[in-house]
């Protein structure tokens, strides 16, 4: 058992907790320091096969992290409940668990994606077919492919941390690869950032 227990809405009980440190700076010393900590708050996911945990976003480029705007519009955007994969115009840093087994949606989004195995190991399959294990420590760099995630364990949790940059969408022959969240369409809100 890990010495960082688990949150009360993790569904990998036996992962270590998540707490995301924003730091900053004392208004009167101008000295730096850690400004806020905050536990995760999972959510349950595409009947609890996984579960997504967001550590932060942003919504432009370049940021302004003056007066607190930036901690401002990331409460924001989760309080609003329409944040989808993608923040359009900015980031999202995610933290994504996999139940033993489970095989996410085939998906793609209309971003630059940084994907690192953090606990466990976890399949990339490209709908050519293609697949590929990712064990701890490797990363993906997603770059706008239809793809799913697949938990090859079937007794362990795995974890992947993911950074999103929202990102033109990707032409083939064409044709404009648009934002498709296959089975979890309705489940997890709309991108907004490729129509």
């Amino acid at each position: 058992m890990t010495s960082r227990a688990p949150t009360s809405t993790q569904l990998a009980k036996e992962l270590p907790a998540l707490t995301t440190y924003i730091t900053g700076h004392d208004k009167s010393t101008g000295a730096t320091r850690i400004q806020e900590h905050r536990p995760a708050a999972w959510k349950a996911v595409d009947n609890n096969g996984m579960a997504f945990n967001v550590g932060y976003t942003t919504s432009e480029f370049p940021l302004d992290m003056n007066d607190d705007k930036d901690i401002a519009g990331h409460d924001g955007k989760l309080a609003s409940g329409k944040l989808g994969l993608v923040s359009p115009g900015g980031t999202v840093l995610r933290y994504v668990d996999f139940a033993p087994g489970f095989e996410s949606m085939m998906h793609r989004t209309t971003s630059l994606d940084y994907g690192i195995v953090l606990e466990g190991a976890i399949e990339l399959i490209l709908d050519s077919g293609e697949k590929q294990i990712l064990q701890r420590g490797d990363s993906c760099v997603q770059r706008g492919t239809n793809h799913a995630w697949r938990n090859p364990s079937n007794q362990e949790w795995a974890r992947v941390v993911y950074v999103l940059q929202d990102a033109q969408p990707v032409e083939i022959h064409g044709e404009v690869l648009r934002e498709d969240l296959g089975r979890s369409s309705g489940e997890v809100p709309a991108s907004g950032n490729s129509e």
